[in-house]
């Protein structure tokens, strides 16, 4: 049923990315710079499972003021070594940074979502490649006033995203310790149910990535983001388009318990 699912996701996908351009008069665009840090911690407790835990500062005006906090928690399981599933929760709050705010009253709104992910993975020559896919059931808060200081309804969506990333050494045939890799991926979004906005296609982002593994416990990268945002509603009988560009930096963690220690 998942892969079902995403199939026809990507489907869906394809004929929007090609259709896109031919309404691109129909929109306005608001530009902003931004910058998106991030730490990911992997906490495994045996050969199948582990806790994965994550929090994005991503920050407008490369650091300046807030875009939006995000805290991402999960248990995961290894099914095989090319598929791993995970289920979780996420905390999202996000901020009226730009010129058009994703919130039409100009306020910060929080998101609570429930996520299903499978991520399969394969090698290619000296290549790494992963197709991530994720549903998530979210709840994003709305406010049915513009005097309210804080949300008083949260209508629930849900959305679809699939990722693809490619990731290669940059001395030797194989990523391992002490080693520089570069890294491509790009994530399409996609919203589909009841209470969607103006139309699914929510976000698509690019990023372009030099990265280094120190060891199997750490490993950091950082590089080019291109963000693109379709707002939920129209101005003027246009649709919305934020174009956010900057850079993304990560620290990664894997702490492995699973190992017996040798008497």
């Amino acid at each position: 049923m998942f892969f079902n699912r995403a199939k026809l996701f990507i489907s869906t996908a394809v004929i929007i990315l090609i259709s896109s351009p031919l309404s691109a008069q129909n929109r306005i665009s608001d530009h902003n710079n931004i910058g998106w840090y991030a730490y990911n911690g992997t906490f495994k407790w045996d050969s199948k499972f582990s806790i994965h835990t994550e929090y994005q500062w991503r920050r407008n005006d490369y650091v300046t003021t807030w875009q939006q906090s995000l805290l991402r928690l999960g248990i995961n399981y290894q099914a095989n070594p090319n598929l791993q599933l995970r289920v979780g929760y996420a905390w999202a709050e996000t901020f009226p940074y730009g010129e058009i705010p994703i919130n039409g009253m100009g306020k910060d709104f929080t998101e609570h979502r429930i996520y299903e992910m499978a991520t399969v993975t394969d090698k290619i020559g000296k290549i790494d490649l992963s197709h991530r896919f994720m549903l998530e059931q979210r709840w994003v808060g709305r406010y049915s006033d513009p005097n309210l200081t804080s949300e008083d309804q949260f209508p629930f969506m849900n959305r679809a995203r699939y990722m693809i990333r490619l990731q290669m050494p940059l001395k030797g045939n194989s990523i391992g310790d002490r080693t520089p890799y570069a890294a491509v991926y790009d994530e399409i979004m996609i919203g589909f149910g009841k209470n969607v906005g103006e139309n699914i296609f929510d976000q698509n982002r690019i990023g372009i990535l030099l990265g280094y593994k120190f060891n199997d416990m750490v490993r950091v990268e950082g590089g080019y983001l291109n963000q693109t945002v379709q707002l939920g509603r129209e101005i003027e009988g246009k649709n919305v388009f934020q174009k956010n560009n900057g850079f993304i930096v990560s620290a990664n963690f894997n702490f492995d318990f699973s190992k017996k220690k040798v008497d």
